[in-house]
């Protein structure tokens, strides 16, 4: 897709937004956000927690199936039924296997931090977790715009409008998955929907920082900043975490 014509499409709800749902409308919109939608954050929290246990549990089993595997093919090399290649080949399933068994205990580690920071955020002030990622979503849209707009950025990094790019083709990719994710304004939002356009934003926010170094002629290799990011992610939440702790401890303070 074009890219204008994207960002066209990313910009749906502007209009309906500007011209307003109705008094009504905002009313139950407002009433269901003081009820639930400050726990939205700490639900979806709480379900990506799950979902990344279980996908901890599959990867160890995947690696326990993959020593085994080696096991018996050693075995059979030593029997002489096996040769050096078979061997060499289970010997890397076994440390790709290894591999995604410590990224997913990571990504585990790193949820049970999102569940803790998300659950000191419910009885904070402020934007509703829904409308704080809404807002970080359009901020990186705005970005982007600068680069479509701006004759002088367009001329200094035409490879951010040239899908034809691989970092910016993943960037657009990222861009749709995140606009699709979107909940309308007027519609009901779940922890599972949370957490899916969550996923979707923190990707496109990956993608645009890679899709940008890489547009200014800085080495980018996908797979080393992904952990990079993760790292980065979880020492923010740890930070976020202790500043409102230490913020409700003087606010009890006499």
């Amino acid at each position: 897709m074009d890219p204008i014509l994207l960002l066209v499409t990313e910009l749906w709800w502007v209009a309906p937004t500007a011209a307003g749902a109705g008094a009504t409308g905002y009313a139950i919109m407002r009433r269901r956000g003081t009820v639930n939608g400050r726990r939205l954050g700490y639900d979806a929290a709480r379900h990506e927690l799950r979902r990344a246990q279980l996908d901890a549990r599959a990867a160890a089993d995947a690696a326990r199936i993959a020593r085994a595997d080696l096991a018996r093919v050693v075995a059979d090399r030593a029997a002489a039924r096996a040769d050096a290649a078979a061997v060499a080949s289970a010997r890397r399933a076994l440390r790709d296997a290894q591999l995604s068994a410590r990224a997913a205990v990571a990504r585990v580690k790193a949820s049970r931090v999102r569940v803790s920071t998300e659950r000191s955020a419910i009885s904070s002030s402020g934007l509703l977790p829904l409308e704080r990622l809404r807002a970080r979503h359009d901020a990186l849209l705005a970005r982007w715009m600068e680069y479509e707009t701006d004759p002088a950025r367009a001329i200094a990094f035409p490879q951010m409008s040239d899908g034809r790019q691989p970092a910016t083709a993943t960037f657009l990719a990222a861009l749709e998955r995140a606009r699709d994710a979107r909940p309308r304004p007027d519609g009901r939002v779940n922890a599972e929907d949370f957490a899916t356009y969550r996923a979707a934003v923190e990707d496109l926010e990956r993608a645009f920082d890679l899709a940008e170094r890489a547009a200014r002629g800085e080495q980018v290799h996908p797979e080393l900043p992904d952990a990079l990011w993760d790292a980065a992610r979880t020492l923010a939440m740890r930070t976020s975490d202790t500043v409102i702790a230490w913020t409700a401890r003087k606010r009890r303070q006499p």
